[in-house]
């Protein structure tokens, strides 16, 4: 169960910072830290402790976290009649940030001359890009490399040189992971 996710959502929406709720519910803010990332599991004194300084009851942020999406599906379906906004691409998420702890992924819909901005501050990330449909250019460094429908490719991310973009005349729809 992600206990961790629930508990930073309910602290951010109250606004509490680690160190004022840890003073509250009597324990270090490394440790807070520790069950907010799932690093650490609570136990039941503990867990009832934050609650009570959050301000929520234990039982709400059990049944939140046994709430939480374990299987996302998007259907090619999702994709019919697209709005592209001013940034050319449109995502579909599969997992909500506070659900995304090691991987990040999403599926694409890319129009004619847009691109996917560059993850910042990452550093040692790896990405693995399927072209679905279309056609894009990735620069990597100093490579540039032209995918097609069916297409796959993996690397390192070079977050000061990347780019990928759909240089053709239709819309490219790729499926993108990436570690966080």
């Amino acid at each position: 169960m992600n206990l961790g996710a629930v508990l930073r959502r309910e602290r951010k929406k109250r606004k509490l910072t680690l160190k004022v709720l840890s003073e509250k519910a009597g324990i270090s803010q490394g440790f807070l830290s520790q069950i907010e990332n799932d690093v650490s599991s609570p136990s039941v004194d503990t867990l009832v402790n934050i609650c009570t300084a959050i301000g929520v009851e234990a039982g709400h942020i059990i049944k939140q976290a046994k709430k939480q999406e374990r299987l996302v599906v998007i259907r090619k379906s999702d994709w019919e009649d697209v709005d592209f906004p001013p940034s050319g691409f449109v995502t579909r998420r599969f997992f909500s940030p506070e659900n995304r702890r090691v991987i990040d992924s999403s599926v694409l819909a890319i129009e004619p001359g847009g691109g996917i901005p560059v993850r910042k501050n990452i550093r040692n990330g790896q990405e693995t890009l399927c072209l679905l449909e279309g056609s894009v250019e990735l620069v990597h460094g100093d490579d540039v490399v032209d995918l097609h429908a069916g297409d796959s490719v993996h690397f390192w991310s070079i977050p000061e040189k990347q780019r990928i973009t759909n240089n053709s005349k239709s819309v490219a729809v790729v499926f993108w992971v990436g570690t966080l």
